[in-house]
This record gives C-alpha cells, structure tokens and sequence, in this order.
C-alpha cells in the first residue's frame, strides 16, 4: 500500500468522501451523512494534511486527515469547545474490502506525526455509537474520552468524543 498526501479536493479524495458519507447514512439513517462544513483549504500543510492510500492496483482505498482547530476567541466565532493546539481528525475511512490491514492504524499513526511536527498538543476526534470498529481503534490507540464534547455534533446523544495528548510521545 502506497500512503501519500493530496489535497481535500483531488478527485481520488473526493470520491473516497462520497463512500464514506454513505456509509455514515446507512449507519445514521441520515441522508447528509455528515453535515460538519469542511473546505479543501482546511486541510492544507502545515495546518492540516490529507492522506490517501493506494492499492498495489492503484485505486484509493483509504482516507484520513487533520486539521487544525483552535478556541473561540471572538465574538465572531462559534464555540465548539476545541483548545487552542488541537487537529481534528477527519475522515478517516477504509473501503470494505481493504478492512483489515492496519490501514487506518497506519495512516493514524502519519497523521498524529505530521500534527506533532506542526506544533498541534493534542489530536481530537468525534465518531458515533454506531462505529465501534473506529471506536476500537482510537482506544486501542492512547485515546480517551473528551472530558466535554466539541465539534459540529458536540449536542447529538450519539456522539462520542476522544482526546490524545502529542506532547511527550515523541
């Protein structure tokens, strides 16, 4: 498996974010999917960064990406309860018949050094009840539960939030 970087909005990317927000539908029961308003631009180095994973046949198989978030400071701003320092993770998905690989373990572990090196402190994430595999995952992985919920879906009951400390895991 070949992992590189490409923009949010290169077509391999964008095909790949259909996949998954159909799977978050068949999941949810919400046609959206996700609604969390994302723009290629969030996603670019140095703060944010989107992988791509290829197949030996050099078709997409995987996805995930940071970006950075920070606390409100203004009027202006929503607070959706982030920290100065954090990356979100965002979109990290996997096709079904490339489950089982350590793709997501993979690309997590990229996407935490590339944060790190950005100077983000800690990675932050929200998934739902209804995706334990990706639950398994980040607790397997060092992250715990949020002490309050953030992002675009911090008020919906099925929402689960997790934190991950980057300072001193060097």
């Amino acid at each position: 498996m070949q992992i590189v970087p490409v923009g949010y909005d290169h077509p391999d990317a964008r095909k790949l974010s259909d996949l998954v927000l159909q799977e978050y539908a068949l999941r949810y029961g919400d046609p959206e999917g996700d609604a969390t308003p994302l723009d290629p631009s969030m996603f670019q180095p140095p703060r944010g960064l989107y992988l791509l994973a290829y197949d030996a046949q050099q078709r997409p198989v995987a996805t995930g990406a940071w970006r950075a978030r920070d606390a409100a400071h203004g009027p202006d701003e929503e607070d959706e309860n982030y920290a100065d320092g954090d990356a979100e993770l965002k979109r990290m998905f996997v096709v079904p018949e490339a489950r089982g690989q350590g793709l997501a373990r993979r690309i997590l572990a990229l996407l935490e050094d590339d944060a790190r090196e950005a100077g983000r402190t800690r990675v932050v994430l929200e998934t739902g009840l209804q995706q334990p595999e990706a639950i398994a995952l980040y607790t397997s992985s060092g992250y715990v539960p949020a002490p309050s919920k953030f992002g675009h879906y911090r008020f919906h009951r099925e929402s689960r939030c997790f934190v991950k400390p980057l300072r001193g895991t060097d």
